[in-house]
């Protein structure tokens, strides 16, 4: 097939004065090259497009695809994933990964939350904080988690982020709304194990579904995985593959939110348990990173014997699979 792969580069931001945790969902070139490598490993010719922009450039000049391999996270918006694979839609142009819908719900985190409460799936009862009043009204109890309500690669989370008082909660809440300029969600701190669960393929029997538990290593981190354990997770996270009761619970909510949200190919999902060891959906990342060695979805597929390579392909087999039994691009 012709693919192309649309990104948002690391590098191609930083001259825009971004800061690292702004650069954060950004891919790296190691992981452009080895998709590129296993794609080519399988036949297929590989165009490099770039960003949503050159993405609208390359459409307007009549250029067109097989499918495209679409791992752009976009720059600005609640919408901002959701944006590329619209604009595929509007020219029928087959996408790998999940559709504008999906990408656009899953991204809030509280409006996702709101389909999973309604579907009877473990979650956090939650505040949304978008201005000052609701500081006033939300009374959960105490800890409190609080983070951006759209962001994703930890942004926004740190030790910060557990607060033990109304006075804290008002002080974080200010801070991240004044530097992600969006609505901030407060739900109640879960003291459990943390989990993240990795699906690739589509119905009732994905080809991939491997459960880990995560842990977070430096005591100073104070077990929160956040913006800078992510950016270094080499160093301060292990993933630990897990197979008992409660991993299995975890497992079977991150498959139920997958179908729920209608997400396709692949996805992974974070939960964390509360004091019964119940595990509670937190969110879904429907473009989930695809580093060779930092991201958890590769460590995931490792688990279960995958190469890279083969998981790369085996996403693409699925995105196949599906447009064959007559689904839309």
């Amino acid at each position: 097939m012709r693919i192309a792969l649309v990104y948002d580069l690391r590098e191609e931001y930083q001259n825009l004065g971004l800061n690292e945790e702004a650069l954060a969902e950004f891919d790296r070139p190691e992981t452009l090259d080895a998709l590129e490598t296993a794609l080519r490993s399988a036949g297929h010719h590989i165009e490099r497009v770039g960003s949503a922009r050159a993405l609208v450039a390359a459409l307007a000049t009549g250029a067109r695809w097989d499918l495209v391999f679409n791992i752009a996270e976009g720059m600005v918006g609640r919408s901002r994933e959701a944006l590329v694979p619209a604009l595929l839609e509007a020219y029928a142009i087959p996408c790998l990964f999940s559709d504008a819908v999906t990408m656009a719900i899953t991204l809030d985190k509280a409006l996702c939350k709101r389909l999973a409460r309604d579907a009877g799936l473990p979650t956090t009862p939650f505040c949304l904080l978008e201005n000052e009043t609701d500081l006033a009204t939300c009374s959960l109890p105490f800890p409190l988690f609080v983070k951006p309500v759209a962001e994703g690669s930890g942004k926004g989370c740190d030790i910060a982020s557990r607060v033990e008082n109304p006075t804290a909660l008002a002080v974080r809440f200010r801070d991240l709304r004044r530097r992600f300029g969006q609505p901030v969600l407060a739900e109640p701190f879960l003291p459990g194990r943390e989990f993240t669960v990795g699906i690739v393929g589509n119905g009732a029997n994905p080809m991939l579904h491997e459960v880990a538990e995560i842990v977070v290593r430096n005591a100073q981190d104070a077990g929160i995985y956040g913006f800078a354990t992510k950016e270094e997770s080499a160093s301060r996270v292990h993933y630990r593959r897990v197979d008992d009761p409660e991993a299995r619970m975890a497992l079977a909510t991150g498959l139920a939110i997958y179908r729920l949200t209608g997400c396709r190919d692949a996805g992974r999902i974070d939960l964390r348990s509360d004091a019964a060891g119940i595990p509670h959906f937190l969110e879904i990342n429907p473009l989930p990173g695809l580093h060779p060695t930092l991201s958890g979805l590769p460590i995931l597929a490792g688990f279960a014997g995958w190469s890279h390579a083969r998981l790369i392909l085996a996403m693409v087999e699925a995105a196949q699979e599906r447009l064959a039994a007559g689904c839309q691009p």
